[in-house]
């Protein structure tokens, strides 16, 4: 081979590998463009809009050359929910009619119930208790409740009617049970009558999973995820931006990690050489509970997942720099170090999580996971502690800074071929034993 064949072949390829990374580049922004658009009207959990983009995110996956996770016809994982909404309550008290504004209500009833005072257990909450304390304990002993609230808790009592007006979302059936809260001067009653008409509704969600089989290590999965729900729309009495813009976006939460993924499922799949199996899911419902990852997270052996890449709001630079990430629970298992190990020769390091006491290792999809022993961590670029737009309208693309994100991409696409083709195997998280929750809601 002459001199200049050689010299000709190199520049051939240094192109076509310019090339194919500009069209990723590309891919990412119109993934990351079209899932913040007002199409998909803030992307609400069980809205048409969600459907729209779970259908877009799945054509996507087709498209790349996935496979349906466990061989089944569809990318879409449908999760159950279970809605409780109470639609209609009255309650007399020493034959008093209580009105609404004092009246918060809150049910895993189905139907109609109607309650006396023998069939209540009653709770007085005075000025010197802590309101918060006193329900967080009835509501794990379940059963039906009369709570009298003091005056002096009025802020605390109109955060719980509020949360209560919008009903429960549950993972499964519930214990039945109901509460009355009244806020009152009362501190003891004579007779109650009460009644509540609670509709249940089973909803579904749909996480889109997607399978790149692995060769020699196929039966060793490494899990890529994101989610793709956000906050839906600001109802338009509540708007007050002067125009008049009432759509959650949600573009750096999380239309940026949702596109990651993609992204990343495409390279590998290109790529075609990862020896361990590798997933991508788009979670739903991470906004109202993690609804989604906690599903997904009962469908596999955990023993089994040897990483989890759990990808959320990477859109903006972070406190160390633009395109440097940070991993959420960097103690938890020796992850951090063997990516940082990895990435040594490229001078480029992934940073502890800087918020410590925000738990977020614990408030994103990665906690579904880690649960159950799996080294699940959470990579972000967010600054929460200075970012205007989190969870707000102005959440769009055009506050995003699309080299830093597309550098963070390709940082998380290096250190995941250490973990793709088993050179990288994470120490196990230790289990965290099941949390005592409350019986309603």
């Amino acid at each position: 081979m002459t001199k200049f064949s050689f010299l000709l072949i190199a520049f051939v390829f240094f192109v076509s590998a310019a090339s194919a990374q500009d069209k990723y580049q590309d891919e990412l922004l119109a993934d990351l463009t079209y899932l913040a658009s007002d199409d998909l009207k803030g992307r609400a959990n069980f809205s048409p809009e969600i459907d729209v983009a779970a259908d877009y995110i799945q054509n996507r996956f087709k498209e790349i050359g996935l496979k349906p996770f466990r061989g089944e016809k569809s990318f879409l994982q449908a999760v159950p929910v279970y809605k409780y909404a109470v639609t209609e309550a009255n309650l007399k008290l020493n034959n008093t009619v209580i009105d609404g504004v004092n009246l918060a209500v809150v049910s895993t009833a189905d139907g109609d119930s109607s309650f006396n005072l023998d069939m209540l257990s009653v709770t007085h909450v005075g000025p010197g208790q802590e309101l918060k304390t006193e329900l967080r304990q009835l509501n794990m002993l379940g059963g039906n409740h009369l709570v009298l609230i003091d005056k002096s808790h009025v802020k605390w009592f109109n955060i719980y009617r509020n949360y209560f007006s919008r009903g429960l979302t549950k993972k499964s059936l519930s214990e039945r049970g109901t509460f009355f809260l009244v806020l009152t001067d009362l501190t003891s009653v004579k007779s109650a009558v009460a009644d509540a008409e609670v509709k249940l509704e089973i909803k579904e969600l749909f996480n889109v999973v997607g399978v790149l089989p692995g060769q020699e290590l196929k039966d060793e999965y490494v899990l890529y995820s994101s989610h793709y729900d956000h906050l839906g729309m600001m109802p338009e009495d509540q708007s007050s931006s002067a125009d008049k813009d009432r759509i959650f976006n949600g573009a750096d939460d999380n239309a940026s990690g949702t596109s990651a993924v993609i992204n990343l499922a495409a390279q590998f799949a290109a790529q075609n050489k990862n020896k361990r199996t590798l997933i991508f899911s788009a979670f739903s419902g991470e906004e109202i509970g993690g609804f989604g990852s906690k599903f997904f997270s009962k469908q596999l052996d955990p023993a089994k997942i040897i990483a989890m890449v759990n990808i959320e709001m990477i859109g903006k630079p972070s406190k160390f720099g633009p395109g440097i990430t940070w991993i959420t629970g960097p103690k938890r298992s020796n992850f951090m170090t063997l990516i940082n190990n990895y990435l040594e020769p490229e001078g480029i390091k992934v940073h502890a999580d800087p918020y410590p006491d925000q738990r977020l290792f614990y408030r994103s999809d990665n906690a579904s996971l880690a649960k159950f022993g799996v080294p699940a961590h959470s990579f972000s670029t967010t600054q929460l502690d200075k970012d205007i737009h989190y969870h707000q309208v102005t959440d769009d693309v055009s506050t995003l800074n699309l080299e830093s994100m597309n550098n963070v991409v390709n940082t998380i696409k290096l250190f995941s071929e250490g973990i793709n083709d088993g050179t990288i195997t994470p120490s196990r998280i230790e289990p965290m034993p099941e949390q005592a929750s409350g019986k309603i809601y």
